[in-house]
């Protein structure tokens, strides 16, 4: 798909019904996303006291869907490059609708702690199968923005769970926040039923006349398929026993362990001249959870805890956040498209300095620590809105939902360790400050992978003949 001729109409209108019908769908997929995510951490009290659970066992629910979420960016990644976006979207859709509605059905942690681990499958789905579907659907020159509004929905999810709860939970449980869960799954599977194909995987499968196959790597003979089964079941064993609190004194060793496998399956996949991109991707993903969501997983106990603020100020703190995220998403759009998704990432994400450490220098302003949190979270966490444009312009159609469902799900494993790093950090120093020193530093390690384009620039380093960004034409 090319963009040679500049459309003279505005830009909103050169999408057409169509593209924008399949951005609605995308986006309530991205919606529930969010809504499921806060919606696990804000009923967790109700569950705990309903099925008696520690609050290791409590804190397993939270991470159980960072079990699979590898495996199923990987799967539905490789469907999606296969059998088409399409395809992959509603396979992932479905399963998250299954976990949703098996949550509120639990009858005891085993059934809610399975049900969450299928969300974690559909939730990672349902990011690399509407991703590329959606970009590979707008105008090149429009793709910053198809990746920012689309990631939007997130933060929409986690606003409108927040509120939610506070009207459904009192008057009738913690279950009807799984059941009403399912409700945006229905309209987007309705949206879904009949979109057209992404232009540009019908093209790369038209151009070389055969389907796709991204994991040909991984089961070339049968040796290796046998093998690389085995290392499959082997991380998600760890991880399990890592997530749900049960690896005791083997903690550390049970993550090496599942960092090796990842490290294997993505020198694999991407071979002799790619395995350098994949793992320098993983990495920079990696990096960027852990300075995102230290806050996102623990500012609700720094609020709580340090600063002593209700249960109604910290939805009001909240509200602000998850506005602001929204705003840097629509925000990241424009600027990626302005002046392309490295530069516009690093420079948006290097004027978030500025506020994080006046954010955890407010103390009792409630308005004021609302606004630095809305301007922090619009130019940090807002700007992961340009990921997926960012991370899917590295491949070529043919392998692209693939490449991006395993490299950032891999990656958002930092989400799962973010939290427990800022946790041991704040032992020798207040919460607030082991969140800020923790979002600053590494905000810095991101600036500079994604502002100097370092997994490009290695990865031609690898390959010569590497090209240039695959999703500007």
């Amino acid at each position: 798909m090319t963009d040679e001729k500049r459309d003279p109409r505005p830009w909103y209108r050169e999408i057409g019904w169509t593209r924008w019908k399949a951005f609605a769908g995308a986006w309530i997929g991205y919606l529930l996303d969010g809504f499921d995510f806060v919606l696990i951490t804000l009923v967790l009290t109700e569950v705990s006291e309903e099925f008696g659970l520690d609050p290791v066992e409590a804190a397993g629910l939270v991470s159980a869907a960072f079990v699979t979420r590898w495996l199923g960016g990987a799967v539905l990644g490789a469907i999606g490059d296969r059998y088409g976006r399409r395809t992959a979207m509603v396979l992932s859709i479905w399963l998250f609708s299954l976990g949703t509605l098996a949550c509120g059905f639990a009858w005891s942690y085993g059934s809610l702690f399975a049900a969450r681990l299928v969300i974690g499958l559909g939730m990672a789905g349902e990011y690399s199968a509407s991703a590329t579907y959606v970009m590979e659907s707008w105008p090149a020159r429009l793709r910053g923005r198809a990746s920012g509004f689309l990631i939007s929905g997130y933060s929409m999810g986690t606003v409108l769970a927040a509120e939610v709860y506070s009207v459904v939970v009192p008057a009738h449980g913690w279950r009807w926040m799984f059941y009403l869960g399912v409700l945006p799954v229905v309209v987007a599977l309705w949206v879904r039923r009949a979109l057209p194909e992404a232009e540009d995987w019908e093209e790369a499968v038209a151009e070389t006349a055969s389907r796709p196959s991204p994991f040909r790597p991984l089961f070339a003979d049968r040796r290796r398929a046998v093998v690389n089964v085995l290392l499959a079941a082997v991380a998600l064993g760890a991880l399990f026993l890592v997530f749900a609190g049960r690896a005791g004194g083997g903690t550390a060793v049970l993550s090496v362990v599942a960092g090796a496998v990842m490290v294997t399956f993505a020198v694999q996949l991407g071979g002799r001249r790619g395995r350098v991109l994949y793992l320098a991707l993983v990495g920079t993903v990696f990096a960027a959870f852990l300075y995102s969501w230290p806050i996102q997983a623990l500012l609700p106990t720094y609020l709580k805890t340090e600063l002593g603020y209700t249960p109604e100020e910290v939805a009001q703190v909240l509200y602000f956040a998850g506005f602001g995220t929204m705003a840097g998403c629509w925000l990241s759009g424009f600027t990626g498209d302005r002046f392309g998704p490295p530069r516009a990432y690093a420079w948006t994400l290097a004027a978030s300095l500025v506020f994080v450490f006046p954010v955890f220098a407010v103390d009792e302003d409630l308005a004021l620590l609302g606004v630095l949190l809305f301007v922090l979270q619009a130019l940090s966490f807002g700007v992961s809105g340009l990921l997926p444009r960012w991370i899917g312009g590295h491949f070529p159609a043919e392998r692209r939902a693939a490449g991006l469902g395993f490299t950032y799900n891999v990656g958002a494993l930092g989400g799962a360790v973010a939290p427990v790093l800022g946790a041991r950090l704040a032992e020798g120093m207040s919460l607030g400050t082991a969140l800020a020193v923790l979002t600053f530093g590494l905000s810095l390690v991101v600036v500079v992978l994604v502002g100097f384009d370092v997994p490009r620039r290695l990865h031609r380093r690898a390959d010569p003949t590497a090209g240039a960004d695959h999703l500007t034409a």
